[in-house]
C-alpha cells in the first residue's frame, strides 16, 4: 500500500532552502549575477571567494585555528570579530557551493558576546577553545536546532523525533564538550543521504561540489565540512567516519584529518545510520585547516573527561609525552635527528586492487622522496589481502538489509538518491548465525594485519611506527565514479588511528594517461578508464598516515613531521 502524505517531500525540501537562505543577512546575500558567475568558475577558492569579502574579514579566516584562540585570549581579537567574519564566510560559501544544511549564525554571535564578557570581567578563557567558531557535521545536535543528517523526514526535529516536547531538545556529549571548552558553534554542514557514500547528495540541498574544481565531488560523508574548510568558512570541525568519511573529504578538499579509534571519543546523543551495528562502530572525528587545529580538538575534548559522561570512551587522557616523542626524533623541518631513531614507515603504494590515477601515484612518490630524503626509513607494505576486509566491513554496513535507512525514507517519502539505489533497496537482514560468523572472520583479519605489522620489524629490530597510503584511487572523484573504498575501509574494519595531510595537485601537464597499464579487474577497469587528465585538473591530492589502535598523538606527532619534510623537499633550495 502507497502511504500518502499531506505535504510532498519535495515541498518540504524546498521550504527547507528557502528558511535556511533567510538566515543569511540581507547585506550578505548575493546578486544573481554573483550566483550565475559562481556556476562558470572551476575554482571557487582563494581569490573567487575573497571578492565578497572585506580585507579585515579575509584576515580572520586565513588564520588557522591555533593562532586564531591565541589572539582572542591575548586581546588582540574578539570572539565578536572571529565569529561574524567566519559567519560571513560561511554564508558566502553556502551560496556558491550549498555545503550548509543548518544556519544559527544569531545563536553563535550571542555566544562570542557572552565570551567577550567573560574574558574582561574575569581576565581568563572559558577554556582552550575560548571564542573559536567550530563547524559540525550535520549529525551532532545543538538546542534549538534541526538535525536532518540528509533526511527530508527528519526537517523541522532531530533524529527523526516530532514530539513537539522533545524536538530540539537533545544536545549531543561531544556539543557539550566544545561548548564547555569555551567553543563557538555556528553552522552544520551537509551529507549525503544514509551517511554512507564517499560523496555529499542529498534530496534536500543537492550536491555539494569539490571547491577546487567543481567538476569533482568533495568527497563524503563529511563533505560539507571538507567544502566549507576549503572555502575558509571554517578552520575546525567534527565529523565522523565509518568507511573513510573524515579522510576522504579532507584528501579531497586539500586539508587535514584525523580519524581516531571508535572510543577515544564520544558518539553519545549524536544521530547516526544504523546504530544498532556497533561492531565496527563510526568513530568522531576532526577535519582542519591544519594539523594544529586537530591536535587542539583532541587535546581539548580529551580534558573534559568524556569517559565519565560516556562509557563506551576509554579513559586514555590526551599524552602529551607521546605526541613530544615523536617529535624529538625530527627537527622542525622535519629532518631525522642524529641522536635519534629516525621513523620506519610503511608505504603501500596499491592494494592489490584498484591501481591509483597517475596524480595519486606520484603524491605517494613526493611523500617518499620527502620522507627518505628526511633521513627517515621507508619500507614497502605488503600486507594481508584489503580484499578481505573490504567484504567484511562492508557486510556490517549492510548488515539490516537497508532497514534503517528505508525506515528513514518513509518519514517523508522520499526516494533513495540515485548513487545508493544499487546498495541501499531493501532486503532481509543478515540472520544471526551468519553476523557472528563474520564477526570472526573480521577479528582474524585483524589479527592477520597485526601479525604482519609485527613481523615488519626486520632485520632492524624496529618497528614500523606507521603506514603511509592512498586515500583512494584517485584524486577528488567525478560524482558517481567512486567504485573502490577498499583504501579507507580497510583502516575502520581494524580500528586503526590515521591522520591525513595535503601533498599536491592533479596536473594536466604532468599527470598524463598511461597507457602502458592492464586493469586487473572489472573495478580497476572503471576507475582506470574514468581518468581524463583535463577533467582531474586542480583537484588535490592527499595521503593518509595510518598507525595502530589508540595511537592518535603518535599519528599526529608522524604526520606533523612528514608534511614538514614535504614541505622543506618542495621548497626552493
Amino acid at each position: 500500500m502507497m502511504t500518502e502524505y499531506p505535504i510532498p517531500w519535495e515541498a518540504r525540501a524546498a521550504k527547507k532552502r528557502e528558511d535556511t537562505l533567510a538566515k543569511i543577512p540581507a547585506e550578505w546575500r548575493l546578486s544573481p549575477a554573483d550566483l550565475e558567475l559562481a556556476t562558470k568558475q572551476r575554482d571557487i577558492t582563494g581569490p573567487f571567494i575573497e571578492r565578497f569579502l572585506e580585507p579585515e574579514v579575509i584576515d580572520v579566516v586565513k588564520t588557522d585555528s591555533v593562532p586564531l584562540v591565541n589572539d582572542i585570549r591575548a586581546g588582540k581579537r574578539s570572539a565578536v570579530e572571529v565569529t561574524k567574519a567566519f559567519c560571513k564566510t560561511a554564508a558566502i560559501a553556502h551560496q556558491i557551493n550549498n555545503c550548509l544544511l543548518e544556519i544559527f549564525f544569531d545563536i553563535a554571535i550571542k555566544r562570542a558576546e557572552e565570551l567577550d564578557e567573560y574574558l574582561r570581567v574575569n581576565g581568563k578563557p572559558v577554556g582552550p577553545l575560548h571564542g573559536l567558531p567550530i563547524s559540525l557535521k550535520d549529525q551532532f545536535h545543538v538546542k534549538g536546532v534541526d538535525t536532518t543528517m540528509g533526511y527530508v523526514g527528519w526537517i523541522g526535529g532531530n533524529m527523526g523525533i516530532t514530539d513537539p516536547t522533545k524536538t530540539h531538545q537533545i544536545e549531543s556529549q561531544i556539543t557539550k564538550e566544545l561548548l564547555a571548552c569555551g567553543a563557538v558553534l555556528f553552522c552544520k554542514t551537509s551529507v549525503p543521504q544514509t551517511l554512507l557514500i564517499g560523496d555529499t547528495y542529498n534530496n534536500i540541498i543537492g550536491r555539494t561540489l569539490n571547491p577546487h574544481n567543481n567538476n569533482l565531488s568533495c568527497g563524503g560523508s563529511s563533505g560539507g565540512e571538507a567544502a566549507l574548510m576549503a572555502l575558509r568558512g571554517s578552520t575546525l570541525g567534527v565529523g565522523t567516519d565509518i568507511g573513510g568519511s573524515v579522510r576522504i573529504p579532507a584528501a579531497f578538499c586539500g586539508i587535514f584529518s584525523l580519524k581516531p579509534t571508535p572510543e577515544r571519543l564520544s558518539y553519545r546523543d549524536a544521530a547516526n545510520t544504523n546504530p544498532g551495528q556497533n561492531t565496527y562502530r563510526s568513530t568522531l572525528g576532526f577535519i582542519s585547516t591544519s594539523l594544529d587545529g586537530c591536535e587542539l580538538a583532541l587535546k581539548s575534548v580529551l580534558s573534559t573527561r568524556p569517559w565519565l559522561q560516556d562509557p563506551a570512551v576509554v579513559p586514555i587522557p590526551y599524552r602529551q609525552d607521546v605526541f613530544d616523542n615523536v617529535l624529538s626524533r625530527a627537527d622542525t623541518s622535519g629532518r631525522a635527528k642524529a641522536d635519534h631513531r629516525p621513523l620506519k614507515l610503511g608505504i603501500l603504494w596499491n592494494d592489490g586492487i584498484v591501481e591509483p590515477h597517475p596524480p595519486i601515484r606520484r603524491g605517494m612518490a613526493m611523500v617518499a622522496e620527502a620522507v627518505k630524503k628526511a633521513g627517515h626509513k621507508l619500507v614497502d607494505w605488503n600486507p594481508p589481502s584489503h580484499a578481505t576486509a573490504l567484504k567484511i566491513h562492508h557486510s556490517f554496513l549492510l548488515a539490516d538489509g537497508a532497514r534503517d535507512v528505508h525506515d528513514h525514507l518513509l518519514l517523508s517519502g522520499e526516494p533513495l538518491i540515485a548513487d545508493l539505489q544499487a546498495y541501499f533497496n531493501l532486503r532481509d537482514p543478515i540472520p544471526l548465525l551468519e553476523y557472528q560468523a563474520l564477526t570472526v572472520q573480521g577479528l582474524a583479519c585483524e589479527q592477520a594485519y597485526s601479525d604482519y605489522w609485527n613481523s615488519m620489524s626486520g632485520d632492524d629490530g624496529q618497528e614500523v611506527d606507521a603506514v603511509i597510503m592512498p586515500i583512494a584511487p584517485h584524486a577528488a572523484v567525478i560524482p558517481g565514479k567512486y567504485t573502490h573504498l577498499a583504501y579507507t575501509e580497510v583502516v575502520n574494519l581494524l580500528n586503526y588511528s590515521a591522520a591525513v595531510i595535503p601533498v599536491t595537485k592533479a596536473d594536466k601537464g604532468v599527470d598524463g594517461v598511461d597507457e602502458t597499464y592492464t586493469p586487473v579487474n572489472e573495478v580497476d577497469r572503471a576507475n582506470w578508464e574514468s581518468y581524463d587528465p583535463e577533467i582531474y585538473h586542480g583537484a588535490p591530492v592527499g595521503v593518509q598516515i595510518v598507525a595502530r589502535k589508540f595511537e592518535e598523538e603518535k599519528v599526529l606527532g608522524i604526520a606533523k613531521l612528514v608534511h614538514a619534510a614535504l614541505k622543506n623537499a618542495q621548497s626552493p633550495a
